[in-house]
């Protein structure tokens, strides 16, 4: 597959996070930390399964509004600590069949970190665009630099 052809499938974002690498490993690896930033603000998230190893599977559960649920879940094909995580991705009922590339960079106090999400297709790339891909993730990033700020302050 060429190179072309996957960044046509390719929507990041960027983000710089005022807290060490270790840190922000630790909030994005374990699931008691999960559960505190991964949903939208103000919605409840729970954590079913999170076995962080390759070969392992996550998911979790965020009880919609109109009484259904949002899933969340994937299986891990590349953990290497303090730099990247890959995993497939099916966010039930928006999007499914994605890959996720989450690369972590240590710069001194901070984290450099890009978010990546792999489409089938540069036409489902272009629908989750449209769908609000940099909103719905950008807010979650938000919350999870509030929460990073909060457990960071913890250990000072």
């Amino acid at each position: 597959m060429a190179e072309n052809d996957l960044a046509k499938r390719t929507l990041s974002l960027k983000k710089t996070f005022d807290a060490p690498i270790e840190l922000v490993w630790e909030a994005w690896t374990q699931p008691e930390h999960i559960a505190h930033w991964w949903a939208p603000k103000g919605m409840s998230l729970t954590v079913v399964e999170h076995n962080f190893k390759v070969g392992g599977k996550w998911k979790y559960v965020m009880p919609m509004p109109n009484g259904g649920e949002f899933i969340s879940e994937g299986q891990y094909s590349e953990i290497v600590k303090f730099q990247k995580i890959v995993t497939s991705a099916n966010f039930r009922p928006m999007t499914e069949g994605v890959e996720i590339h989450a690369l972590f960079e240590k710069n001194g106090n901070r984290t450099n970190f890009v978010f990546s999400v792999i489409h089938p297709t540069e036409e489902y790339k272009i629908q989750q665009e449209k769908m609000g891909f940099y909103n719905g993730w950008g807010s979650t990033f938000d919350r999870f630099a509030t929460f990073l700020a909060t457990i960071n302050n913890k250990g000072k």
